[in-house]
């Protein structure tokens, strides 16, 4: 599967019914997913591995990771309308997925049993709420070695301190994300803004 096939595949997946504000529910494009995705595989991180999609929304990451022959995938994701619709998209492409509801900032789930080879990821900006990706930096790298996410554009330099001393940065890659109108403060019927896919590793 090449990139172009992988981006067409996950562009039939559904979205959000009912996408919330305040969890900064936009859906993950499928040509950022894709990037993400693709760009993993080629470096050996998805394929015969394990995956673990953080914050896994309608599940675009986790069901692409298993298109790309990931060996075992989970998402994790606060919200259950959202994680059922993940099941559903993973049902719609014939792939086995686990999908869990859990806050990633819990301490009450036993997070040794989500240990993956690679996390995916694309966490909150923080818009609504500052410092909302530190929780998801913090339990990936608990998780795994390696780890892939989709970011707000000049993050680097916020991840490269947030992780110093346990993480070191690989590849930081420029996408686009066209964001359609979701919500009501928005006044455009779409907005192009440009993020970083970041792919850090555990040191």
């Amino acid at each position: 599967m090449n990139l172009r096939q992988l981006e067409m595949k996950l562009a039939r997946l559904e979205g959000f019914a009912r996408p919330s504000a305040r969890l900064e529910q936009y859906q993950t494009p499928s040509s950022v997913a894709a990037r993400l995705l693709f760009h993993a595989y080629m470096q050996g991180a998805i394929e015969d591995k394990r995956i673990c999609d953080l914050g896994c929304g309608t599940g675009i990451l986790a069901c692409g990771a298993a298109l790309l022959g990931a060996s075992s995938v989970v998402g994790i994701d606060i919200d259950p309308l959202a994680v059922d619709q993940a099941e559903k998209n993973a049902r719609a492409i014939g792939a086995e997925i686990e999908f869990v509801v859990g806050n990633v900032a819990s301490r009450d789930i036993d997070w040794t049993a989500f240990t993956a080879d690679t996390v995916v990821m694309n966490p909150p900006f923080g818009a609504q709420k500052v410092h909302a990706d530190r929780p998801f930096i913090d339990r990936s790298l608990e998780l795994a070695g390696e780890v892939y996410g989709i970011f707000n554009a000049g993050s680097r330099s916020f991840v490269e301190a947030y992780t110093e001393g346990r993480a070191a940065i690989d590849e930081v890659i420029s996408c686009t994300f066209p964001i359609p109108r979701t919500f009501a403060h928005h006044r455009k019927e779409r907005a192009d803004i440009t993020v970083e896919v970041i792919h850090f590793h555990r040191i």
